[in-house]
């Protein structure tokens, strides 16, 4: 009697997986195919930086964008190192 009850619950929890990862692969589809015709600029940007006269505002802009993008992933390794740290401290206690 027990192994029919293990059974039927790994069977429900088979058909549940196989639902989620249905549903993941056509989620990730969908947004791959959709993606890709967002190809959009700021019109401010793209009036300012128009053209080959603008290289060294272009390349001001850029290194703008880059420093702007650093900080977030600073912030997020920063986290995942105290996580990293606090997880380690317990095993060894």
């Amino acid at each position: 009697m027990f192994s029919k009850v293990t059974n039927e619950k790994l069977q429900v929890r088979s058909d549940k997986s196989n639902t989620k990862s249905l549903s993941t692969i056509l989620y990730c589809l969908f947004f791959v195919l959709f993606s890709l015709t967002s190809n959009a600029q700021c019109a401010m940007c793209r009036a300012a930086l128009g053209g080959d006269a603008n290289k060294a505002q272009a390349q001001a802009v850029n290194d703008g964008i880059v420093y702007l993008m650093v900080i977030p992933y600073i912030l997020v390794g920063g986290i995942g190192y105290y996580i990293y740290r606090m997880r380690t401290n317990k095993k060894q206690e």
